[in-house]
């Protein structure tokens, strides 16, 4: 991937991120409103998204995806800092480099997202999130949570 492509890739990630959070969705639920082509336009319209407000992005993709308000919120009751969604998002971003093959990286998004390993790391009630990466992209590519 191209410095650029990285880039792109790390703001849709974190775009992800907040979309999710907003809406009180999971973040497989916005992938998947989202989909393959959706996803695909993102990182081509993240150069000038990114100039944009998170805010008013997150508005546009919520009405055109026509993605509803859930109840999903992970941060509640939480006894420790929640990580930005700019940190997450670049977690997601480096485990979706590490773990896709080139040109696989939107298939590897959306599985990503999607899989339990997101629910985990949304868990903010643990420290997950805070866990090595290495760690992370072992267990995803197990199934799950390695001891």
């Amino acid at each position: 991937m191209t410095n650029k492509q990285k880039d792109d890739l790390f703001y849709v990630c974190a775009l992800i991120e907040y979309v999710a959070r907003y809406s009180k969705n999971r973040r497989g639920v916005i992938v998947h409103a989202l989909g393959e082509e959706g996803i695909k336009k993102q990182l081509y319209d993240a150069e000038v998204n990114h100039c944009l407000s998170f805010e008013q992005v997150c508005d546009e993709l919520m009405e055109w995806y026509q993605i509803p308000f859930g109840d999903f919120d992970p941060s509640k009751d939480s006894p420790y800092a929640i990580p930005g969604y700019l940190d997450i998002g670049r977690l997601y971003a480096i485990m979706i480099e590490d773990c896709a093959e080139p040109g696989e990286e939107v298939k590897e998004l959306i599985h990503l997202f999607s899989s339990f390993l997101s629910d985990a790391i949304s868990d903010f009630k643990t420290d997950l999130y805070y866990q090595n990466p290495s760690y992370l992209e072992c267990s995803y590519k197990a199934g799950y949570l390695l001891e």
